[in-house]
Formats: C-alpha cells, structure tokens, sequence
C-alpha cells in the first residue's frame, strides 16, 4: 500500500489532483485538497502518481508502506 502526504502549507487549490483520482482528491470548503482515501490500492496507484506529479504547488507525496 502507498499512503499520501498533504502539505496543506503549500496547497493553492489547483484540484489537478482531483481530475487525476476523484475518487481519491476532493477540494474542502477551505479549497484545498481533502483525501478521501490516506492509503492507496495498487489497482488505483497510477491516477494517484499522476495526481501527485501533475501538482504544481507540489503539495502531494507519496510514502510506501509495508503491507
């Protein structure tokens, strides 16, 4: 599983992330980035790394875990 960081310190509400994975990003009121899911399926991690690199506050990380 690869778990997603948000420095909301840097995020500027682009919400390219959001069109990447809106099953995984979502704008909150404050208008920046919520997650609607921490960690990610390996089945859903490519729109996520898409999410991430297409960021450019670059605001998003991704962390591995163990499983």
């Amino acid at each position: 599983m690869t778990k997603i960081l948000v420095d909301l310190g840097k995020c500027q509400g682009y919400a390219n992330c959001v069109v990447a994975a809106p099953d995984i990003f979502d704008l909150g009121d404050s208008g920046k980035v919520d997650l609607l899911e921490a960690t990610v399926a390996d089945d859903r991690l490519a729109d996520v790394r898409e999410g991430v690199r297409s960021c450019p506050a670059a605001a998003l990380t991704l962390e591995e875990t163990a499983s």
